[in-house]
């Protein structure tokens, strides 16, 4: 299951965007965004197409808000056409799509810590700040949303410059062996986390 949901208006950027599209996947908490200048329902559309069917699969559910872009016939029409459960949250009640709102307070709080220095280049920051919820433990499962969503941990920049065990011990010619194990490991890692 899927949660969609539209942050902004910002402080207008490059390009006219100031708009985010956020999509995340409840289990996993892998997560996908992008700036927008305007939000359409054929822009949200395309975003879902291109970021989570061809990357992922037809999800069996998408949670969204009552918004104009989602709730109307083109949106159902296209989540229908999949055989996706379009289940909308209830205006006042939006926390029961928590997970979602949950990941925009995480970009919010991530923006509004780089926006103070770089106002309109809000979209210069946001896939920095997407890492950073990508590679961090969640409470929850207590794994990243990157190990959970690829079967290994992400090697972070930091850690090229100054090596840990992982990069000291990384070797090209066992790194395919490894990946094969991580990858047998990952089905039990996702259902302990589910737990």
């Amino acid at each position: 299951m899927w949660g969609m949901d539209l942050l902004g208006p910002f402080l207008m950027a490059s390009g006219q965007r100031q708009f985010v599209i956020v999509e995340i996947d409840y289990f996993t908490k892998w997560t996908k965004v992008e700036s927008l200048a305007t939000i359409t329902s054929a822009k949200c559309e395309d975003f879902f197409w291109k970021n989570i069917v061809c990357r992922f699969g037809v999800p069996r559910a998408l949670v969204v808000n009552n918004g104009k872009q989602f709730a109307n016939n083109n949106f159902r029409t296209f989540c229908t056409n999949l055989s996706i459960d379009l289940r909308f949250t209830s205006v006042a009640h939006p926390q029961s799509n928590c997970q979602t709102e949950n990941m925009n307070r995480s970009i919010l709080q991530g923006l509004k810590k780089k926006l103070d220095e770089a106002k309109g280049a809000w979209v210069d920051e946001l896939p920095m700040v997407l890492w950073a919820y990508r590679t961090t433990p969640h409470s929850v499962t207590g794994e990243t949303p990157f190990f959970l969503c690829y079967g290994t941990e992400a090697l972070l920049p930091v850690e090229i410059r100054v090596p840990t065990i992982q990069a000291l011990h990384f070797k090209e010619v066992n790194n395919e062996d490894g990946l094969r194990a991580n990858l047998d490991l990952v089905e039990e890692a996702r259902t302990q986390a589910h737990e």
